[in-house]
């Protein structure tokens, strides 16, 4: 029987768990909360669960030495640890997180060691490559160029589950998510580069409809530009990434980060109410009246949306914030997390859309378009956790089969592992919607 070792507990791990074990392989969840590892397996006579954290590095070297392949789903801070010892012991590797430069340093020793280290396969990063990819190489076998790229990706609540002014419930990583608000914006649009500071993500999001679900924003994913060598798109005039959300959250967010709200800024908030804080990182010497006072800071009218978005949240409130040193980011957040955690009656969803426009040598032009929407409830799954745990569980079913056997650093951006895993996605009911010939007035606007 082959075993799998899988590093970490998250909110996304337990389908890879059952997965595996579904299909007959021996699972050893290590992590530093050992009742989740212990939730996951659900009694498996082959799963096994460990109490295990990082620091102990002997005990993760005798873990990674007596399996077959090792998942590392802990922050990627800590995959090189677990490469180098992979690499050491010559024994496979699958990761969902994004590749650093360090790690894809390691391509010549994984491949002399003769193994693979198969990274960037979940969701975002992951399916989007599989299934961008397909596409790709399809338009370039027929002699065709990709003019334009599109491609967004959201987590997000169900239309029926958005029941607050942000219309958006974390089903995953909700310090991660609120932290991501802090990032910028580069891509390639018509062939110039735009680039956008953090303080104006959520100006100006794009607007779209996707069917079953209505109308979405917009907003730049981080910096485009490299996906144009990494997909081998050198063509295109236009590569674009980014997040779909519910309309409320670009402009609700915008508002709190104009308000310094979101910062990693060490303020002294000892004896501080909630409209204290406001007014302290606004320049007002007084609290009162607060609302009226962030309406002139951010130039918006007393009634404005995002202003009834952060009322609800309760940080116009008097109430004690009960911290002494602490940043607006960590207070924000913590309110955020309390107030919006999806339940276990209510379903996430995860909306993954492809755009592209593709000319070909006898002038034709065409619009392509891959699209995938899944559902899920915290009940069984959420949809987050399949689209990321699922497609890594079939990489890793696939290598210890055989089935994908390249030695070297990886992402799943070549034929003879995305087809693979993609068809096996498909068994699971995880499927990209393609669809060929569509005019050019489908693009993005």
């Amino acid at each position: 029987m082959k075993k799998v070792l899988i590093l970490g507990a998250g909110m996304v791990v337990k389908p890879i768990v059952q997965y595996l074990l579904k299909q007959g392989y021996h699972v050893t969840v290590a992590t530093r909360t050992k009742s989740k590892a212990v939730a996951m397996i659900d009694g498996h006579a082959n799963g096994t669960s460990l109490a295990w954290t990082v620091d102990d590095e002997a005990t993760l070297d005798q873990l990674i030495k007596k399996h077959d392949l090792t998942v590392s789903l802990l922050p990627y801070a800590y995959h090189m640890m677990v490469a180098k010892k992979c690499i050491a012991h010559k024994k496979n590797m699958v990761t969902t997180s994004y590749v650093k430069p360090e790690m894809k340093a390691l391509h010549e020793e994984a491949k002399a060691a003769g193994i693979i280290i198969l990274n960037e396969l979940g969701l975002d990063p992951g399916i989007d490559h599989m299934s961008a990819m397909r596409i790709i190489d399809h338009v370039h076998k027929k002699g065709g160029k990709i003019e334009e790229f599109y491609s967004v990706c959201g987590a997000l609540p169900a239309t029926e589950a958005c029941d607050n002014p942000f219309n958006y419930k974390f089903s995953w990583s909700p310090k991660g998510v609120v932290m991501a608000s802090n990032n910028d914006g580069n891509y390639l649009r018509y062939g110039k580069i735009i680039y956008v500071p953090p303080e104006d993500l959520f100006k100006n999001p794009m607007k779209t409809t996707f069917p079953e679900v209505g109308n979405l924003e917009i907003y730049p994913n981080r910096d485009s530009v490299p996906y144009i060598d990494l997909y081998g798109i050198p063509e295109t005039k236009t590569m674009f990434r980014g997040t779909f959300r519910h309309k409320g959250w670009c402009e609700s967010l915008d508002a709190l980060k104009a308000l310094k709200l979101i910062t990693n800024d060490k303020y002294d908030f000892t004896g501080k109410s909630y409209a204290d804080m406001i007014a302290m990182l606004i320049g007002e010497d007084s609290s009162d009246n607060i609302r009226e006072k962030a309406a002139k800071f951010l130039g918006l009218g007393t009634d404005a949306y995002a202003l009834n978005a952060i009322e609800w949240l309760g940080l116009f409130s008097n109430e004690a914030i009960n911290r002494g040193e602490d940043t607006p980011f960590e207070i924000t957040s913590d309110i955020m997390i309390d107030k919006m955690m999806i339940s276990n009656t209510e379903r996430d969803m995860v909306v993954l859309q492809h755009l592209f426009l593709a000319s070909y040598p006898d002038g034709s032009k065409e619009v392509l378009k891959s699209s995938m929407l899944d559902y899920g409830t915290l009940a069984t799954d959420t949809a987050i956790a399949r689209t990321v745990a699922l497609p890594a569980a079939m990489g890793v079913e696939l290598i210890l089969e055989g089935k994908i056997n390249i030695p070297g650093v990886y992402i799943p951006v070549l034929p003879e592992i995305y087809n693979p895993i993609l068809d096996q996605l498909e068994t699971v009911g995880i499927t990209m919607v393609e669809e060929y010939g569509l005019p050019e007035s489908e693009i993005l606007k």
